[in-house]
C-alpha cells in the first residue's frame, strides 16, 4: 500500500504504552462497525462499496462521462457538502495546477454556496460555452443545490431542444423518491441511484464521487482499486498494525488531554480540498452531545507565513496532522546565480521539492518542540490508487473514532437548526409560527 501512519513525535506527549493501552477499546469499535451492531449502522453501506463497485458499474459511469465529454466543454457539478466535496478533492489533487489543452471538460461546481454573484458570473461564463450539467441530490429540495439548478437547467432549456437538454443533464439522486427523481423520471434525464445506506459524507466512492471524477478523465478504477486493499487491510489488520485505529486512537488520545482541534497540514497545495472534505467529515461525523475535536486545515509553508506563530506558541490546545507526499513526480533544481545577492547559491542544483521537505522536517520538529503533537500520514505519491486508499483510511477511522468518542458517527441532527431558521425567514409554508419567533427575537435585538 502507498499509505503509512507515523505517530514518532507522540511519543514525548505520551508514552508508546498510552496509545497501546487503547488498542483494546479501537478494536471494540472496529467490531461494532464490521458487525454493523453500533449507533447508525442503517447507513454503513460505504463499507463495502469498493467491493460492490463492480467492472459493471464502473463501465457504466465511464460510458457516461464518455459522452458528457464528447458534448461538453465544461460540466457543471450541481451539489453541495458531500454531493460535491469528494469528487472536488479528487479532481483537484490529481489536476494539473495550470491544465495545458482541453483534453477534458473543464469541471465547474454550483449550488455548494448562495453567492448571487458567484452564480451570475458562473452563468455569464457559460453563455458562450457547451456545457451539462450533473446535479446530485437525495432529495431535489436542498435549498442552494435546487436554486443552482433551476437557473442552469432553464438556461440550457433556453439554448437547446428538449431532446437535448435530456442529453445534457445527469441527475444523481434517490432511487424512487423525491422532487429529483420525479423531475428525472418525467424529463427522461440519465440517472444514478445515491445508495440509501451511504450517507452524502461518504458517498466518494458512489457515482456521486466516481461520474464527476471520471468526466475529469480520472481513472475510477484504479481509484476504487486502492478503496478496495484499503478496505481489505483494514478489516483484517490487528489494531496495532492497523493505521486507521492508531490514527483513531491517538485523536482520542490527544482529545482526552486538552487537545481540542486537529490541524490537517498539507504542503502540496493540491491537497486543499481534501482537507475540505476531511473537514466534513470528521466534523459533521463527530461534534454531537457537546464532543468532537475541531477539524481545521492549512498549507504550508504558505500559512506559516500566517498562522505559524499562533502555532509555535499560541495556546496548547491543538495538535497537527501532516500530509507527506513523497514522489512529487518533476525534478527542478535550483540554477546558480553568478551574483548571488539572495545568498541562495548554497542551494544550487538541490530540488525545489527537497528544500519543501527540510522545511516540513523543520516545522514539525519546531512545533513538537513548542508543545504542539505531530502525527504523519504518509503517500508514496499522488495517484488515483494512493487517493483512493487515504480517502478509504480517513472513513473507516472516522467511523471508529467516533464510536470510540461515543457518539453515532453516521448522523447530523444539527445541520437541521440553521435549516429550519432559514426556512422560517424566508416564509417557507409550515413555518409560520417559527417565523413570528426568530422575527421577535430579531426586533428585540
Amino acid at each position: 500500500m502507498s499509505l503509512s501512519l507515523d505517530l514518532q513525535h507522540l511519543y514525548s506527549f505520551f508514552p508508546k504504552e498510552a496509545l497501546t493501552a487503547l488498542e483494546g477499546k479501537a478494536t471494540e469499535a472496529k467490531d461494532l462497525l464490521l458487525k454493523k451492531q453500533g449507533p447508525g449502522n442503517d447507513f454503513l453501506g460505504w463499507l463495502s462499496l469498493p467491493e460492490e463497485n463492480t467492472s459493471g458499474i464502473l463501465d457504466e459511469i465511464n460510458a457516461t462521462a464518455t459522452q458528457l465529454q464528447k458534448q461538453s466543454e465544461a460540466v457543471v457539478v450541481v451539489g453541495i457538502g458531500g454531493s460535491y466535496l469528494g469528487a472536488r478533492a479528487v479532481i483537484d489533487a490529481l489536476s494539473p495546477y495550470f491544465p495545458q489543452g482541453k483534453d477534458y471538460p473543464e469541471i465547474l461546481y454550483a449550488g455548494h454556496q448562495l453567492s448571487q454573484a458567484y452564480l451570475k458570473e458562473l452563468l455569464d461564463y457559460l453563455k458562450d460555452k457547451s456545457y451539462s450539467v450533473i446535479v446530485i441530490s437525495k432529495s431535489g429540495t436542498t435549498t442552494e443545490p435546487a436554486i443552482a439548478f433551476r437557473y442552469l437547467k432553464k438556461a440550457l432549456e433556453e439554448r437547446y431542444s428538449n431532446q437535448e437538454v435530456q442529453q445534457r443533464i445527469v441527475a444523481i439522486t434517490d432511487s424512487s423518491k423525491g422532487a429529483l427523481r420525479q423531475l428525472a423520471d418525467q424529463q427522461g434525464y440519465k440517472t444514478f441511484i445515491i445508495p440509501d445506506n451511504v450517507g452524502g459524507r461518504y458517498s466518494v466512492l458512489t457515482p456521486v464521487g466516481l461520474l464527476p471524477i471520471a468526466v475529469a478523465g480520472f481513472d475510477i478504477e484504479s481509484l476504487n482499486q486502492g478503496a478496495l486493499e484499503m478496505a481489505q487491510h483494514l478489516a483484517q489488520a490487528e489494531a496495532s498494525e492497523n493505521p486507521a485505529l492508531q490514527y483513531a486512537i491517538a485523536r482520542n488520545l490527544l482529545y482526552r488531554n486538552g487537545k481540542a482541534i486537529e490541524l490537517l497540514v498539507n504542503y502540496t497545495p493540491k491537497l486543499a480540498t481534501v482537507a475540505e472534505w476531511w473537514k466534513q467529515l470528521f466534523g459533521e461525523s463527530e461534534g454531537k452531545k457537546h464532543q468532537g475535536i475541531f477539524p481545521a486545515s492549512a498549507t504550508f509553508s504558505t500559512d506559516l507565513h500566517s498562522l505559524g506563530q499562533l502555532v509555535q506558541e499560541g495556546v496548547r490546545n491543538l495538535f497537527e496532522t501532516v500530509l507527506h507526499i513523497e514522489d512529487t513526480k518533476y525534478n527542478l533544481a535550483i540554477p546558480h546565480d553568478a551574483q548571488n545577492l539572495d545568498k541562495l547559491n548554497y542551494l544550487q542544483e538541490k530540488q525545489v521539492d527537497f528544500v519543501n521537505k527540510q522545511a516540513e522536517t523543520a516545522t514539525i520538529l519546531a512545533h513538537v518542540q513548542g508543545k504542539v503533537p505531530n502525527i504523519l500520514i504518509k503517500l508514496d505519491n499522488l495517484s488515483e490508487k494512493s487517493i483512493g486508499e487515504l480517502l478509504y483510511f480517513y472513513e473507516f477511522s472516522c467511523a471508529v473514532s467516533g464510536y470510540m468518542l461515543g457518539v453515532n458517527p453516521f448522523n447530523q441532527p444539527g445541520v437541521e437548526a440553521y435549516k429550519r431558521n432559514m426556512f422560517a425567514l424566508l416564509g417557507k409554508p409550515g413555518f409560520e409560527q417559527e417565523r413570528e419567533e426568530l422575527l421577535g427575537m430579531i426586533n428585540r435585538s
